[in-house]
């Protein structure tokens, strides 16, 4: 199987996702480093992408390990890593993988999906397969966390196909280019779920000369009783939802993240 959504056609993506204001700061590493001290690890990160969150949860003492699809992003976050400290380093290992069908031959006490990764999956097979390889590779009684946004109806209903619009300020690359970023929804799939994405780029190089980047992907979303019935379809049972990283509860915000913490209840 192939579905790195364009991550291999596109290298820029790797190479600017760090920089991305909304990205860097965004407000979930202290969430997940929470969730790794309490299970004091190791920890598998599905989709670990740069390293954002797995090179923090390193730092903090903990053993982790990252799958991703894409090659640019590891490549990106294996440069990240040798800047660290050995105690550091040692403490993290990524791997190229695919979410949907590996095999670690060990096993977890946490399993994590930070930002959305477990969205790139389009269809039903392909998240109970991911689902059904977190299980197999999480303890008796290992969590699972599944971080997914909470579709918003007002959104989806919203009549603005095609239609630009910005997602925070300009950033500036360590080469002097400043990057803007813009958001197009180019088509709704409302009976499967999906969306048409496409993040696009504006590049100004120092000597002036501009350039337009395009990564164009295709997102599912789930509706929160939908992904509990997964999770429990596929052997865990939920024991908390959020819909914000400091963990304020469904419903208290909206639309809000989905966050679901789950444990292993059976093989």
């Amino acid at each position: 199987m192939n579905n790195s959504v364009g991550y291999e056609d596109h290298p820029f993506v790797a190479e600017f996702y760090d920089h991305v204001i909304p990205y860097r700061d965004r407000g979930d590493i202290s969430f997940y480093l929470e969730a790794a001290e309490e299970t004091a690890g190791p920890v598998l990160e599905l989709g670990c992408g740069t390293g954002r969150v797995l090179i923090p949860v390193a730092r903090a003492g903990i053993e982790i390990v990252g799958i991703d699809l894409s090659q640019n992003m590891l490549d990106v976050c294996r440069e990240r890593l040798e800047q660290e400290p050995e105690e550091v380093r040692s403490r993290a290992q990524v791997f190229q993988a695919d979410m949907r069908d590996f095999d670690l031959d060990r096993t977890f006490s946490l399993i994590t999906t930070p930002f959305r990764s477990f969205q790139h999956l389009i269809t039903v097979e392909e998240q109970i397969s991911c689902l059904e390889c977190a299980n197999r590779h999480l303890v008796e009684g290992g969590r699972l966390i599944l971080d997914i946004f909470n579709p918003s109806l007002e959104t989806l209903t919203r009549d603005n196909l095609g239609e630009e619009f910005g997602e925070g300020p300009s950033f500036e690359m360590p080469d002097g280019r400043q990057v803007e970023r813009g958001h197009i929804v180019s088509a709704r799939d409302l009976f499967n779920q999906v969306i048409q994405a496409e993040l696009i780029y504006y590049v100004t190089y120092p000597d002036g000369r501009e350039e337009r980047l395009v990564h164009s992907f295709p997102l599912r979303y789930l509706f929160r009783y939908e992904a509990q019935h997964l999770l429990e379809r596929c052997g865990f049972e939920v024991v908390d939802v959020y819909t914000d990283f400091d963990k304020s509860p469904y419903g208290s915000k909206y639309p809000g993240e989905l966050l679901f913490v789950a444990i292993k209840s059976h093989t």
